[in-house]
């Protein structure tokens, strides 16, 4: 067993993994109160909006996988569509040629509290009240920021000052950003939950009650405050103030709602992901392009494979995913034996710096005007969307990207549930005075040119990049993992899973937290999702304690090397669950000093 920065934790109870410590602990006070473990979820992901706020809010998004002991994996869509008003016509008509990275005009409809009602109401056992008494309390009572909240304020300090001043009265009160060690409340967030649970209180039983807390955002006071705010001329990243285009028609129109995962069998392995409107497939199609035997792990020849297998499957993602039905996205054949083989060849013994769509069933792939754009390597461009994205850095006019959270629970019965919640987040928008939080940003991965698989078009959903993972061994759920990191998701995601499915077991178990802790890496060969939807052909970035003669081999191949700091790649978390033995296990990533797993 090779060292490793923290415990694999075992138990027979339950397991919580997640991005902040109070997350996880709450969730696991739900568990200890008898709840199971889609109540846990819900509990932590309120608590997240509260205490990771410059990484996601509740009119955010997110998707959940779910396996119900005993029951068919199930993927929870909650990424809202575009709003009716949503055209690229009207995009265009403002002089826009990308959905700004800010302000309304990048709002899709808010669906992170729909679906996290909708599994506590068909998956659960708790009440409203139950489950948001943790984030009421940490909200109203406060709680002692990371370092990473005061640092995104305090980089958006001016916009929120001069422009966005319902951001400044939650973010700077008296002027002063979040500090480490001082409790940082805010109010208005509390208020909003305590007046929804007394609004549903007299509904009727525990049902009745979340499906009244539902109709309250979509068509009550917080619909009625959403669409206010929309409507309110807001700075963007054009540099233009602009109002966004969610009515209350919109938000009444939608709910979250269930569908199949998209799968791909490895090696004994059954690998679950959302459909093609996340990046998700990437990860599977990464699989796909695997060669019967892999290189030594951790060697040049398995890192360079890895790389440029990501190329390939990040470059189908560019030309043929996106929310257009399953006629315009052929995943059965993006999946298949016979393309993956042709693709595979591809792979040569040199870094490639092109991007290379496939053309499955023969079909010509189609990409963005702006996919086609790139940068050699000597020009030094680095814009902002390229590199590590799980660390806020938001320019002036309150530009960011790729800011997201994870939470993984399984329970004593065997329910599991992966979960990656991101959107509206601090830096998105300005918070809508009347609630606590703003509105999300999701829109801006949307294209404004007509006929592609990820344009922009009213109902449709813009291709997320986030992708929580559910893995089954011989058919049986056995792990859950996810992390943040916007573009990055399926590239950490898929070396912590290879790590954990090829590597030595440790104490009975999966190697959970050495998978984790192994160094890591990426590469931004293709555009970036989050504006301005930049790339680097070429590159990759890997962590410092990467072998250096690796490093050094990899530059040879011609791969555009940066070495960042030695715990930097990845927020890897994960929980399995060891069917025959009855055990369950748990690890969480050292990175960034937040995320911890819990569990007895």
């Amino acid at each position: 067993m090779q060292f490793t920065t923290r415990p694999i934790l075992q138990g027979t109870f339950g397991m919580v993994s997640s991005t902040h410590w109070l997350a996880s602990q709450s969730a696991m006070a739900v568990l200890e109160d008898g709840g199971n473990a889609y109540d846990a979820a819900v509990a932590g992901a309120f608590v997240l909006h509260v205490v990771e706020p410059h990484l996601n809010g509740p009119a955010g998004e997110v998707p959940i996988l779910l396996a119900p002991a005993g029951g068919e994996v199930r993927v929870l869509c909650g990424q809202g569509v575009a709003p009716a008003g949503a055209t690229i016509d009207h995009y265009r008509g403002l002089g826009l040629d990308l959905v700004p990275g800010t302000g309304p005009l990048a709002a899709a409809v808010p669906g992170a509290f729909d679906a996290w009602l909708l599994l506590l109401r068909d998956h659960g056992t708790k009440s409203l009240a139950d489950v948001l008494k943790y984030a009421i309390g940490y909200a109203e009572d406060g709680h002692a920021c990371v370092d990473n909240v005061g640092a995104t304020v305090e980089t958006v300090r001016a916009l929120f000052e001069k422009e966005w001043t319902s951001s400044a009265d939650v973010y700077l009160p008296g002027g002063k950003a979040p500090r480490p060690g001082e409790l940082f409340r805010n109010p208005a967030l509390a208020a909003t939950w305590k007046r929804l649970l007394a609004e549903i209180a007299d509904a009727g039983d525990r049902e009745a009650q979340i499906e009244a807390a539902r109709e309250v955002w979509r068509s009550g006071f917080i619909a009625e405050a959403l669409v206010r705010q929309s409507g309110r001329p807001t700075m963007d990243t054009s540099g233009e103030r602009h109002t966004g285009t969610l009515t209350a028609a919109d938000l009444a129109s939608w709910s979250a709602s269930y569908e199949a995962p998209a799968t791909y069998d490895w090696n004994g392995w059954t690998l679950c992901k959302a459909g093609p409107w996340s990046q998700g497939p990437a990860f599977l199609q990464q699989l796909a392009l695997l060669p019967p035997e892999l290189p030594a792990y951790g060697s040049a020849d398995y890192v360079h494979l890895l790389i440029e297998g990501c190329k390939l499957a990040m470059a189908d993602r560019e030309a043929w995913y996106g929310d257009a039905g399953e006629d315009a996205v052929p995943l059965g054949e993006l999946l298949s034996a016979k393309y993956n083989a042709a693709r595979r060849e591809l792979i040569g013994e040199k870094a490639s710096y092109e991007l290379r769509p496939g053309s499955p069933g023969g079909r010509a792939p189609r990409l963005s005007g702006h996919a086609r754009v790139v940068a050699p390597p000597e020009s030094g461009f680095d814009p902002m969307g390229a590199g590590e994205p799980t660390v806020a850095r938001v320019a002036a006019d309150g530009g960011t990207r790729g800011d997201t959270c994870h939470l993984d629970v399984v329970d004593r019965w065997g329910n599991m549930i992966a979960a990656t919640p991101s959107g509206g987040w601090l830096q998105s928008n300005p918070v809508v005075p009347e609630l606590g939080f703003p509105l999300g940003t999701r829109l801006q991965m949307a294209w404004l040119e007509p006929g592609l698989p990820n344009s922009l078009a009213p109902g449709r959903r813009p291709r997320t990049t986030l992708t929580p993972s559910l893995a089954l061994r011989d058919g049986v759920p056995v792990l859950a993992f996810g992390t943040p990191g916007g573009d990055q998701q399926d590239q950490w995601q898929l070396h912590f899973f290879l790590a954990v499915a090829t590597r030595a077991k440790v104490r009975g178990g999966l190697d959970l937290q050495g998978a984790i802790d192994a160094p890591n890496w990426h590469n931004d060969s293709f555009p970036g999702s989050f504006y301005p939807r930049g790339m680097r052909p070429g590159s990759v970035t890997v962590e410092s304690r990467m072998d250096a003669a690796v490093v050094e081999e990899l530059r040879r191949r011609g791969h555009d090397v940066t070495v960042g700091d030695a715990w930097s790649e990845g927020r890897l978390c994960a929980v399995a669950r060891d069917p025959e033995a009855g055990i369950l296990s748990a690890a969480a990533n050292p990175r960034g000093m937040q995320g911890y797993a819990v569990g007895r």
